[in-house]
């Protein structure tokens, strides 16, 4: 690269063209790229109002606007297409912010209301959304502080004190957010054990792990086994394709773990290490319109690229018709996945489902138990039972009209029967002990 390496690169964000401004972060610039990975410009690197300082995030609208969470200058510097310098949000003013709020932009996205909506850091209270004239608008989609036993039983016997600290425990601040092209905001965060990744309505609600207080619906995204101690998913960044098909970053694990539509793991990839295709600290993704991944390494100074296979392009398209319910048209790819690779556990619930549509209740319950899901097999079972009763009614019916005759109107034949067989046996015994007694005298 012409204007020298990168030094901690913090964040990466890639327009439909497929160019990319990539955050580097100890040089105090946004690099800008053009799809062949050649230089276009360098912004915010020039003395003057427009110089960055440990910058950590940017995003560019459709029209090439670019902005900059400036972090260190506790700003957002905004940019023109070219590159020039154009205005700054440095300051917010509301009484819902607080005495003690330090405006401090981490990452954000941009609306199509022109709305920024910022992950700004040391902020729990959600997401902050500030109008294009810098005014803040208030909070947007709050993490919600989840339900703890022993905060429970402590409070019933705390005292004051203690009630007081543990009314000070908040929620988790979010670490990065993600527009898609419907314009939901998606959004990472650190320190939770389940739901790290949400999808959030318009009004801050998330839909992507509905009724997330069912504990049933809870979903523990990342790595769900491991050996010896088990640390939640430490999810950095998320990227989100036109399909709907979601990557997250795991900097605990160095993992890149890609979920469908409806929170199905699809790969993972990635891992801690020094070898090409592992990282060192993995800190931001996204991706171009052709599916390759871009995951930044910011200790390694480097970004490493990542293309489909042909066996991820056929899961992809197995999984598009599958989330859409066009479960028999997923049948075919599914099938070939399978051909391609055994364990593929999700390949076996979309047959299964396929199975299901076609009223194959007993095959589609043979799938399911090789997709080790439980509540798929369980369902095809109850169908499968029902199918059984249909067919099989008029024996069972008769069946059971048969044994209630038996048992109504042949119980006194039978007892006839035995107290007829008892008598006889009796007689029989005494007949022999006569006869017995008789041969001693």
């Amino acid at each position: 690269m012409s204007s020298g390496p990168f030094k901690a690169p913090e964040d990466i964000f890639i327009n439909d063209n497929d160019s990319i401004y990539i955050v580097d972060s100890g040089s105090n610039r946004v690099v800008l790229l053009d799809k062949d990975h050649q230089l276009i410009r360098v912004i915010g690197d020039e003395e003057g109002p427009g110089q960055l300082n440990g910058p950590k995030g940017v995003f560019v609208k459709d029209d090439g606007t670019v902005y900059v969470a400036d972090t260190q200058n506790r700003r957002i510097a905004i940019f023109d297409h070219d590159g020039t310098f154009v205005q700054e949000i440095a300051s917010l003013s509301s009484p819902l912010l607080g005495s003690n709020f330090l405006f401090s932009p981490a990452k954000l996205v941009v609306d199509k209301r022109d709305y920024m909506i910022v992950a700004n850091d040391g902020t729990s209270s959600g997401l902050l959304q500030i109008d294009p004239s810098g005014n803040f608008k208030g909070y947007f989609g709050a993490n919600m502080v989840e339900f703890s036993w022993s905060r429970f039983f402590i409070r019933l016997f705390a005292t004051d004190e203690q009630k007081a600290q543990l009314a000070s425990v908040r929620p988790q601040e979010f670490s990065n957010l993600h527009q898609d092209t419907e314009g939901f905001i998606w959004t990472t965060t650190l320190g939770v054990e389940y739901n790290q990744i949400k999808r959030l309505s318009a009004v801050g609600v998330d839909t992507y792990n509905p009724d997330w207080t069912q504990e049933h619906n809870r979903k523990k995204f990342g790595d769900t086994f491991s050996v010896g101690s088990f640390d939640a998913a430490s999810f950095v960044d998320i990227s989100v394709d036109d399909k709907g098909v979601v990557t997250g970053l795991d900097l605990s694990t160095g993992k890149a773990f890609q979920y469908d539509k409806v929170r199905s793991l699809l790969f993972v990839f990635g891992g801690i290490g020094d070898q090409n295709g592992l990282f060192k600290t993995p800190v931001a993704i996204d991706q171009t319109s052709d599916g390759s991944i871009y995951i930044v390494d910011k200790t390694r100074n480097r970004i490493d690229r990542f293309r489909t296979t042909p066996f991820g392009d056929l899961v992809h398209e197995a999984s598009a018709l599958f989330v859409d319910g066009r479960y028999q048209e997923a049948k075919e790819p599914w099938g070939r996945v399978l051909e391609l690779n055994s364990n593929y556990d999700l390949a076996y619930s979309g047959i299964g489902k396929a199975l299901e549509k076609e009223e194959r209740w007993k095959e589609a319950m043979e799938y399911h138990k090789l997709s080790r899901v439980q509540y798929n097999y369980s369902q095809a079972l109850k169908e499968y039972r029902k199918e059984w009763l249909r067919e099989n009614f008029q024996y069972v019916f008769f069946g059971i009209i048969g044994l209630f005759v038996v048992f109504k109107f042949g119980g006194p034949f039978i007892r006839r029967l035995w107290n007829r067989s008892s008598v006889a046996k009796r007689s029989s015994v005494s007949e022999h002990v006569t006869h017995k007694g008789g041969s001693m005298e």
